[in-house]
């Protein structure tokens, strides 16, 4: 019987992997968590901040509206009361919109390079 290699994912990231992951200061992170109410960690026993993939995409919606959309922390906060879910869905929709252009432009490059002139 092969063996079958398992993906492992993380139950837990560390506020150091969110804020590199986002770009961002930790300072941010621990900011953001005390406005929005939606954003709770967990807490290891030494006090740490542990993030789940759920907390990540929290935070995901939470830095889009505020770093990519220009919101003011009260509007973000409204916004993800008001439309919570429905938010979160147009967010991945424009994510792999981005990422779908980003491929189509790395391969015209490689096309411009590859036609002679």
């Amino acid at each position: 019987m092969p063996y079958k290699e398992r993906s492992i994912e993380k139950q837990y990231f560390t506020i150091g992997e969110v804020a590199a992951q986002f770009k961002v200061a930790e300072s941010l992170v621990r900011f953001w968590e005390t406005e929005f109410d939606e954003l709770h960690p967990r807490r290891s026993k030494k006090g740490n901040r542990l993030y789940t993939p759920q907390d990540i995409e929290i935070f995901r919606t939470i830095y889009h509206l505020v770093k990519e959309r220009g919101y003011t922390i009260p509007g973000a906060r409204d916004m993800l009361k008001q439309k919570g879910p429905q938010l979160k869905e147009k967010i991945d929709v424009v994510q792999s919109l981005e990422k779908v252009r980003a491929f189509l432009v790395s391969l015209k490059k490689e096309l411009d390079v590859a036609r002679p002139e």
